[in-house]
């Protein structure tokens, strides 16, 4: 059997977590602080919110990200991991994120696949967390985003390209003249004063806002797939989901930890799969942003998504649960 520690901050991890338990011939169970999802997961371990107060002297010194002194939530969780781990004995676990919860399972004795994310991620933290997991699974294309502090992992890490929910779905029937702005659950930067100063500037399209200030969509799919253009953040379900629509986008990064966004947006435009943006830009430079991703097209996102990522990240968490 197989754990599968699920991050809790917006809806991508769910999701990446769910399209790669499909794919598994072992049962998975989620652990989560977020509500149970139901299938395709054997079983759901609710665990304790770690946030909140009181906060204090989280990061250990300096050795982990998140490890609050006296936090009833915190000691709650990992009592929780614990007692399962002792119970379920599982073969291995995948942690989608979390250093903490890694080297706690590690410790345990349990086999870690543990999740790469874009950025700058050398500080001595996430060295710990890379360097005790069994296997570490990144989901982008090493053609495209090839980080130094990854490659020194060595043949521990597998490029396995981008997870969407939607990389088996038949695209919508086109809409000529439509848009799509995703703007993330995450935490974002858009605003509704952005939105409108965008529509003010391409009155030609008829924009859907999915995220942010147009609010959540469970199934953005018919509206992204038939857009004749997408504006979206650099979150990794995002980037997955207008991979899968191969439809042309502008990427423009959001403020993350670690320049996460920033380094896939680099990435994502010296490519040319995307036009790549560090900042939302002004009102004035939209139409001629578009115009370039229109003239780019969306065919480069197979690059980046190929459609059986999901099925090649299973066959590496067996093989680490079977050894």
């Amino acid at each position: 059997m197989i754990g599968w520690y699920v991050h809790h901050q917006g809806r991508g991890h769910l999701h990446r977590a769910a399209a790669v338990a499909a794919e598994l011939d072992l049962p998975v169970t989620g652990l989560s602080s977020l509500p149970d999802p139901g299938a395709p997961f054997a079983g759901w371990v609710s665990l304790a919110d770690d946030a909140g107060h009181p906060v204090e002297e989280v990061t250990a010194g300096g050795a982990l990200h998140w490890a609050p002194r006296g936090h009833d939530g915190m000691r709650e969780r990992m009592a929780r991991l614990a007692a399962w781990v002792d119970e379920a004995r599982p073969s291995a676990v995948v942690v989608d994120v979390s250093v903490e919860v890694s080297v706690f399972l590690r410790l345990m004795g349990v086999p870690v696949v543990v999740t790469a994310m874009p950025g700058d991620r050398t500080d001595a933290p996430h060295t710990t967390g890379y360097t005790v997991a069994d296997r570490v699974l990144a989901f982008w294309p090493q053609d495209v985003l090839d980080p130094p502090w990854l490659a020194r992992l060595g043949d521990r890490v597998v490029h396995v390209g981008a997870v969407s929910r939607f990389d088996a779905r038949p695209p919508a029937d086109p809409a000529p003249g439509t848009a799509v702005l995703l703007a993330g659950s995450g935490g974002n930067a858009v605003t509704e004063a952005d939105v409108a100063a965008l529509r003010a500037v391409t009155p030609g399209l008829t924009w859907t806002v999915l995220g942010g200030p147009g609010g959540w969509s469970a199934d953005p799919w018919p509206v992204l797939s038939a857009a004749d253009v997408v504006v979206t953040h650099a979150g990794q379900n995002a980037l997955a989901e207008v991979a899968a629509a191969r439809r042309p986008a502008v990427v423009v990064a959001q403020e993350r930890p670690f320049r996460e966004q920033h380094r896939s947006t680099d990435a994502l435009h010296r490519s040319g799969i995307a036009v790549g943006l560090p900042r939302w830009p002004g009102a004035s430079a939209w139409p001629r942003l578009l115009e370039q991703a229109g003239a780019l097209g969306g065919d480069g996102w197979a690059r980046w998504s190929s459609g059986d990522a999901a099925r090649r990240a299973a066959a590496e968490i067996a093989a680490v649960a079977r050894t």
